[in-house]
C-alpha cells in the first residue's frame, strides 16, 4: 500500500502550536514505523480509512458482532487490567483487536497450563470519523471481560481469544499471563502513580522501572495517551485516534498484570465522542462502578485495597484553567466526593485515604495551581482528613509541605514524617510519566534528595481564577522540585502503626524524594 505523507495537513497545522506540531510529527513517524513492523496488528490499525464522512458515535456494545469470522491471524493486543468495585474478588480484563472478531472470550485458571472454560467477553466498537486533509477515519474494537467471585489473595492465569485464536492452544500459549487479587485482610503492599504519560522511549523507560517495584496496581492521574495533543476539549482540536493503538501496545507489558487505574486529564477530553468527550474512555477502559455515573464520567470512582481507600476524580469538572467540561456534572461529582470521603473515614479497616486527579491544587510549574480545585475540593479534603493527594498536569515532580488552611501547617523536609490530622495534607505533582518535561519559575532551582537547595524566600507563582485569569501569589509550600521523568512508589504498611512510605523515583531508579505519612 502507499505510505501517507509525513507532513502536517495545512488545516491542522494552523490550529497547532510549534510544540504540538513537533509532537504530531514524532507520533506519526513512530506510528508508521510500528505499522510497517507490527505484523498482524498492522493491518488492523488501518481499518476504516476510507470513511471520511460518518458521524462520531459513542461505543456500541455487543458480545458477538454480526459479521463474518475474522481470520486466525487476528491477534489480540493492548491488554490492560482494572479492579472492579472490590479488588479482593473482582477484576476487569480489557484488550483490543485490530479487526472484527467473532466470539471473543477469556480463559482463567490456577496454572498457565490449566485454563478453564471460555468466559464470554463484550466488544465495544468505537468509530471516529475522518476529516478531509486532517485524519483518516478509524474503527477500533475494544474487548472487555468482567471476572467476579474470585478468591482474595490469589494469583490467576489468563488468556484472551476469539474464534480462530485460542490462548490454550499450543501456538498461542505464550500469550498467557497472570494477575493477583487483593488480600482478604489488610497487609503491606506497594502502589505506584504518575500522570502525563504519552508515547515514546521515556514513557517506556518509566514503565520498566515501575514494573520492578512489583506494585499491586498503578494510579494514572490523567493525560494518558495524548491522541488529542491540543488538550482543550474542543472538536477543533487535533486528534489521532490510532495513537491509542500504539499506547495500549506500549503499556501492555506492565498493564497486562498490574491494574492500570486511570482518571481523566484535559488531553483525555475527546470531543468527537459523546457525552462530554468521554465516549472513547468508556470504550477503552472498564473501571470500578462506585455509585457515580460510570458511563458519563468513567474517571470518577473509588476502591479500597488493604487499609487504604482510593478516590479518582475528574478535575475537568472544576478546572478554571481549561473550561470545556467545567460544571458538566452540575455539582454531583463534588457531592459524591463528600459522601465517599465520609464513607471511607467511617470504614474501620481504612487507615488512609488517597485522592488522585489531574489538575494541580498546589504547584509552581507551568500550569501552576487551579483555583477551581482549591475552591471545590480542598475544603472537603481538609474536612475529611485526606492523607495524600496526587496530581499530574505539570510535567515535573513537585511536592509540598503539609498544607493547612492554605498555608504551611508543618514543614516536611526529605526524610521527615507527617500526621495529616495535626499538620495538614501533602500534595504531590507526579507529572513526569513520559511526556516532554516542564520547568519551574525563573530563578527557582530544583531541590531533591542528594541535591537539596536551601531557600528562605517564597516562590513567585500563580493560580487560575474563575474568569480564566492568572492571579499572582507567592508561596512557601514548595518543598521538593525535580525536573525529570519520575513516578511515585508508595508502600502502605498495615498493623498497629500504619504508615505510608512515599518515595519518588527517577527514570534511572534513583530516589529523589522520601517522606512518611503516619496514621
Amino acid at each position: 500500500m502507499d505510505l501517507p505523507d509525513f507532513g502536517i495537513p495545512p488545516r491542522l497545522a494552523r490550529r497547532m502550536s510549534m510544540a504540538e506540531q513537533h509532537e504530531y510529527l514524532r507520533a506519526k513517524l513512530t506510528r508508521r514505523r510500528t505499522l510497517v513492523t507490527a505484523g498482524a496488528v498492522a493491518g488492523g490499525l488501518l481499518t476504516g480509512c476510507s470513511d471520511t464522512s460518518a458521524p462520531a458515535t459513542s461505543p456500541t456494545r455487543s458480545t458477538t458482532p454480526a459479521t463474518s469470522r475474522a481470520p486466525s491471524s487476528v491477534t489480540p493486543f493492548g491488554r490492560h487490567l482494572a479492579f472492579g468495585a472490590d479488588p479482593r474478588t473482582q477484576m476487569r480484563i480489557s484488550w483490543q483487536v485490530p479487526a472484527v472478531v467473532r466470539g471473543p472470550y477469556i480463559r482463567i485458571g490456577a496454572r498457565p497450563d490449566a485454563l478453564g472454560e471460555r468466559i464470554e467477553a463484550e466488544v465495544r466498537h468505537l468509530h471516529t470519523p475522518g476529516v478531509a486533509g486532517v485524519r483518516f477515519a478509524a474503527d477500533q474494537y475494544y474487548v472487555h471481560a468482567a471476572l467476579d467471585d474470585l478468591l482474595p489473595g490469589t494469583t490467576y492465569y489468563y488468556g484472551v481469544g476469539h474464534e480462530g485464536f485460542d490462548p490454550a492452544a499450543a501456538p498461542h500459549r505464550a500469550t498467557v499471563t497472570s494477575f493477583r487479587t487483593a488480600p482478604a485482610r489488610p497487609e503491606s503492599f506497594v502502589f505506584t502513580a504518575f500522570g502525563d504519560q504519552g508515547l515514546g522511549a521515556d514513557a517506556q523507560a518509566n514503565d520498566r522501572v515501575l514494573r520492578r517495584q512489583n506494585p499491586a496496581f498503578h494510579l494514572h492521574a490523567g493525560d494518558i495517551c495524548y491522541a488529542n495533543p491540543s488538550g482543550r476539549g474542543r472538536d477543533s482540536d487535533a486528534y489521532e485516534p490510532t495513537s491509542w493503538d500504539l499506547f495500549l501496545k506500549q503499556t501492555e507489558p506492565v498493564a497486562r498484570s498490574v491494574p492500570w487505574m486511570v482518571t481523566t486529564g484535559n488531553h483525555d477530553m475527546e470531543a468527537w465522542y459523546s457525552p462530554d468527550g468521554y465516549g472513547g474512555q468508556a470504550a477503552r477502559w472498564s473501571l470500578p462502578d462506585s455509585g457515580f455515573d460510570a458511563r458519563r464520567a468513567p474517571g470518577v470512582y473509588a476502591f479500597t485495597y488493604g487499609n487504604v481507600g482510593f478516590v479518582a476524580l475528574d478535575a475537568n469538572d472544576v478546572s478554571y484553567e481549561i473550561p470545556a467540561n467545567y460544571g458538566y456534572t452540575d455539582g454531583r461529582q463534588t457531592a459524591w466526593l463528600d459522601r465517599k470521603l465520609r464513607e471511607l473515614r467511617a470504614a474501620p479497616e481504612v487507615d488512609f485515604v488517597v485522592v488522585f486527579f489531574h489538575h494541580c491544587a498546589y504547584s509552581t510549574s507551568t500550569h501552576a495551581s487551579d483555583g477551581g480545585v482549591r475552591a471545590e475540593w480542598v475544603p472537603l479534603f481538609a474536612q475529611h482528613r485526606v492523607d495524600l493527594v496526587i496530581n499530574g498536569h505539570n510535567h515535573v515532580y513537585e511536592r509540598t509541605d503539609a498544607i493547612k488552611n492554605s498555608e504551611v501547617g508543618r514543614p516536611v523536609p526529605i526524610g521527615a514524617s507527617t500526621d495529616p490530622a495535626r499538620d495538614g495534607i501533602v500534595y504531590v505533582t507526579a507529572g513526569g510519566g513520559g511526556k516532554s518535561l516542564y520547568g519551574f519559575p525563573e530563578g527557582v532551582p530544583e531541590s531533591y534528595e542528594g541535591h537539596v537547595t536551601e531557600r528562605d524566600e517564597p516562590v513567585a507563582s500563580f493560580r487560575w481564577t474563575k474568569s480564566r485569569h492568572r492571579k499572582d501569589e507567592t508561596v512557601a509550600w514548595s518543598r521538593v522540585r525535580y525536573r525529570g521523568f519520575s513516578f511515585l512508589a508508595v508502600e502502605a504498611e498495615a498493623g498497629t502503626s500504619p504508615r505510608l512510605k512515599v518515595s519518588a523515583l527517577a527514570q534511572s531508579g534513583e530516589r529523589v524524594d522520601y517522606f512518611e505519612v503516619r496514621g
